[in-house]
């Protein structure tokens, strides 16, 4: 990337820190933030810990591997492993993590998703959450071009469940054979039940491994079979690995154990000859000058006071080298060039949290300079939105506003959100929030997403019925009014709260904002499996 080398050469690049790790507000901010994370860990614990101490003992005693222990062993030692929707079902009536794990690994040195099922949770039935989780990670390995590797184990759908899942749940199929379609290999690794609607997956997989004695692929069991034709038979005759891989043929490789299954599944990703399409690391990975730890002092604890993003990305880009795009115009939106463990990115970055004219124009403009030369994006979101006002509404907010979102909305290159503090209104959308389909999309512990803040939202509602009281000729209740606003702001709260989006499936994972850019190196890695290819066909343009 020409751009980046050039800035790269020049002086002045490298951010120096201004940031007071002595000051009130550091320490407060620290310790907030080092609460929720607390708060956090309590959560991915509840996540990793299944369907509890009992069911995963009895799992073991059944001489099975769990879910995260099958991981493990698949994916290649002492490498990375990116757990994606960790918190999916959080404050549901379902298991925090739903009944399966997800995430990108790397086998026999090919990145891949993973999507294991947790049979210790309700049998690996599939309730909403893990549908949606499923349905997530097949989208991650399409967009990115990442084969699949399921690690199989499920009694099927969750059945009082089922009018939320039947209709949805045939897109896990219709995933499986479009990745085929497209040359995305995906591999089914079999060790326990996979009936009903599950037998599917590994027959419309490209590759199939049966674990003799454990594995029981089929429509319908026994007592199925039984009712609906009178025959008899078991589970072995119906669906077992040796039937499969000597008679009907569905099986490809037969295993032994579940040990032998896991090693079949390496060797089959070994010989698929997979290569990435994207541009591997071309500028220095040095780590950052800055001491990642601060950001826990940086990331403030209440959403409404400002930050520089300068100082984040001291603390994430590599060598805390950061090339500014106008920086004297639209000052409240940070734009730049930078790379995160050699690759390079643009960045866009809010600084005071509104987006006003200037700002809008300046990212529309900055997303277009960045699909001309292929570069892919990292939005660090913080903002409450654009600027309203008889002003800026005269000055064409609405205008300036839609070209940052149709810029965004027609970028070609891959996106990279993280929510750092607050994603709030139209701003959600002009900084590439989920609507828009950012590659990946992540949120610091303490970050909020909604329409508005909470006590915005339930102002608002306060005068729009003052005003329709004094117009109907009705007296306003002050002490209802009092009520509803307090009831209102407490709903808000806790619907923009960030386990809450993520339990919603509304982003990839809650992060510890140290660990900031290991994701982002480890999801830009997974993105260039893919071809990078900017938006053609129009040139950049002053608006």
């Amino acid at each position: 990337m020409e751009a980046g080398k050039s800035w790269r050469a020049a002086e002045g690049t490298v951010l120096r820190s201004r940031l007071d790790t002595g000051a009130e507000r550091y320490r407060a901010n620290r310790a907030a933030q080092l609460a929720v994370l607390a708060e956090l860990e309590a959560e991915l614990d509840k996540a990793r810990d299944g369907g509890g101490a009992r069911y995963r003992e009895r799992h073991h005693r059944r001489g099975r591997l769990l879910a995260r222990e099958r991981i493990e062993l698949l994916v290649d030692r002492d490498s990375p492993f990116l757990e994606l929707s960790a918190l999916a079902g959080w404050g549901s009536e379902f298991a925090v993590g739903a009944s399966v794990v997800t995430g990108i690994g790397v086998v026999a040195g090919v990145e891949v998703v993973v999507i294991a099922h947790d049979p210790t949770v309700r049998g690996g039935a599939m309730n909403p959450f893990s549908l949606r989780r499923t349905l997530r990670a097949l989208e991650v390995a399409r967009r990115n071009r990442l084969p699949v590797v399921n690690l199989v184990e499920s009694g099927g759908a969750d059945l009082p469940s089922q009018s939320e899942l039947f209709v949805q749940a045939g897109k896990i199929f219709h995933d499986l054979t479009e990745l085929s379609s497209m040359g995305i290999p995906t591999v089914a690794l079999v060790f326990g039940n996979s009936t009903a609607g599950g037998a599917y997956v590994p027959g419309m997989c490209d590759y199939a491994v049966l674990v003799d004695r454990q594995a029981k692929v089929f429509l319908g069991g026994p007592p199925l079979v039984k009712m609906a034709t009178g025959e008899e038979s078991d589970d072995e005759d119906l669906g077992g690995a040796a039937m499969h891989a000597r008679v009907s043929g569905l099986a490809d490789h037969f295993a032994v154990d579940e040990l032998d299954a896991i090693r079949i599944g390496r060797r089959i990703v070994s010989e698929l000859n997979w290569r990435k399409r994207g541009p591997g690391p071309t500028l220095p990975a040095d780590e950052p000058l800055h001491d990642p730890d601060e950001l826990l002092g940086i990331a403030p604890a209440d959403f409404r006071m400002p930050f520089d993003p300068r100082e984040v990305l001291a603390r994430v880009v590599d060598g805390s080298r950061f090339g500014e795009y106008k920086p004297e115009y639209g000052t409240s939106l940070v734009t730049g060039w930078a790379s995160v463990h050699g690759f390079p990115v643009g960045v866009l970055a809010n600084a005071n949290g509104i987006l006003f004219g200037e700002e809008a124009k300046k990212g529309a403009e900055f997303i277009q300079l960045a699909n001309q030369v292929d570069t892919p994006l990292i939005f660090l979101q913080n903002t409450t939105g654009f600027m309203v006002g008889a002003a800026y509404e005269q000055g064409g907010i609405i205008k300036d506003g839609a070209k940052m979102i149709n810029a965004v909305a027609n970028s070609t290159v891959p996106h990279l959100t993280i929510n750092m503090a607050a994603s709030f209104g139209a701003g959600n959308y002009g900084m590439s929030g989920r609507a828009y389909d950012p590659r990946f999309m992540f949120a610091w512990a303490n970050a909020r997403l909604a329409v508005m803040g909470a006590a915005q939202l339930a102002g608002v509602l306060s005068i729009v019925g003052r005003a329709a009281a004094a117009e109907s000729g009705r007296p306003f209740d002050q002490a209802a009014d009092d009520a509803r606003r307090e009831a209102i702001e407490r709903q808000i709260a806790a619907e923009s709260h960030a386990f809450f989006i993520s339990g919603k499936l509304y982003d990839d994972g809650v992060l510890d904002p140290r660990d900031t850019r290991t994701v982002l190196g480890l999801a830009l890695s997974a993105a260039h499996s893919a071809p990078i290819e900017g938006r053609r066909g129009y040139g950049v343009f002053r608006m």
